[in-house]
């Protein structure tokens, strides 16, 4: 017999928790046309593929890639595979305003510095059609910041050894404000035991 957590893994995959909360708030209800933006092996797609939603995918990893595409066979063969692509989040192939959601899932905080960080944040806003949702969670200083090893600009030492961009409340509210975009809810953090900081960035366009 199906234990509850195996119907869940069945029915969501590995879905980021605070992604199934959007979906639990209905932020996917009209939105059809995702991105997954550094899409990894695809752990947050398998419930977008068996509900029929147009499901996009790019990363930088080949390998990931081809793992996405024999997914999508599976569980949406209509999508064509060139849905899914190698590519980098700096120059995405898509238009202006042809995804409804654009979901970057720990993705963000890989940027070298703020010039990079800039340009993959201007591109997930491109292709977003008006009334768009941008899904980011990315690490943050928030709630670490006496914790951190800075490097270099916005690079840092956590405490869990991981080197990453991070971010905070004013960096992303200024963000906000540049981008001309709307928080759809109030910025969210986790702080995993003092050894890393998440943090939830959810925009309309």
């Amino acid at each position: 017999m199906p234990t509850p957590s195996s119907e869940l893994r069945d029915g969501f995959g590995g879905i980021d928790i605070y992604l199934f909360d959007q979906l639990l708030k209905g932020r996917f209800d009209s939105r059809r046309d995702v991105l997954d933006a550094g899409c990894g092996a695809g752990r947050n797609l398998p419930w977008f593929l068996k509900r029929g939603f147009s499901v996009y995918g790019i990363d930088d990893d080949p390998a990931a890639i081809v793992h996405v595409r024999r997914m999508a066979a599976t569980l949406a063969p209509s999508l064509p595979p060139a849905h899914f692509i190698t590519g980098n989040l700096s120059k995405l192939p898509w238009r202006d305003a042809t995804m409804d959601a654009v979901i970057s899932s720990a993705v963000l905080h890989f940027a070298r510095d703020e010039k990079e960080f800039a340009e993959m944040l201007r591109e997930l806003w491109r292709v977003l059609r008006p009334g768009g949702l941008l899904f980011a969670r990315l690490a943050s200083t928030i709630g670490l910041e006496v914790r951190l090893r800075w490097l270099k600009g916005r690079r840092a030492r956590l405490p869990d050894g991981s080197e990453r961009f991070v971010v905070d409340e004013r960096f992303l509210l200024e963000w906000t404000d540049a981008l001309g975009a709307r928080l759809l809810e109030p910025i969210k953090t986790t702080n995993v035991q003092n050894q890393r900081c998440m943090t939830t960035w959810c925009l309309e366009k």
